[in-house]
């Protein structure tokens, strides 16, 4: 046998390797590039129904931009802790830092910067919002909504405490990009 020769490994050996690494290159992507969520409720609804899987990309993270459907750690804002559950949260983005938001115009839709907010995703015949409120967005932070309004935890119902219902932009986790499952509602959002 010749000192050149090299020793191959063996097939479990290799195997094993290769699983390592695959299972590293997955838990990377989910990481830093993106993260598969459930949908737990109907807030979102018809965007997003119950069970729906959805995909943010998580290279958005701590960004926002209005009209954006995030998925935002709430904890200490929606839930008091991870502990309650529900410590992730999709949303919409309506308001960012420096817009005045405002519930309602005559009309009865929300105000943005003074101009009706055009909200073409509502289910059909719901009011943009039954609690009225008048604010500013503070810079860093985001003022969300749940599109089926009636049944939605959002900005709304925080309006009373510590942050006025602003959540930090550094709480987005990503923006939501694709439904994946089920297969006949899988699309770009």
């Amino acid at each position: 046998m010749s000192a050149d020769r090299r020793r191959r490994p063996h097939p479990v050996v290799a195997v094993a390797v290769c699983v390592v690494l695959a299972l590293l290159a997955v838990l990377a992507v989910r990481h830093f590039v993106v993260q598969p969520f459930r949908v737990p409720s109907a807030s979102m609804a018809p965007t997003l129904e119950v069970g729906d899987v959805l995909l943010a990309d998580r290279t958005t993270a701590g960004t926002a931009a209005r009209g954006d459907v995030v998925v935002l750690d709430g904890t200490g804002y929606f839930a008091p802790s991870s502990a309650d559950g529900g410590r992730y949260w999709v949303k919409r983005v309506i308001a960012v830092g420096g817009d005045t938001v405002s519930c309602c115009g005559q009309d009865g839709a929300i105000l943005l910067n003074g101009e009706p907010l055009e909200e073409p995703y509502l289910p059909q015949g719901m009011a943009p919002s039954t609690i009225e409120f008048d604010l500013r967005v503070p810079e860093g932070r985001m003022f969300v909504l749940g599109d089926n309004r009636s049944d939605s935890t959002d900005s709304r119902h925080l309006l009373g405490a510590p942050g006025g219902g602003m959540i930090p932009v550094e709480r987005v986790v990503g923006r939501a990009d694709r439904i994946v499952w089920p297969p006949p509602r899988g699309s770009a959002l």
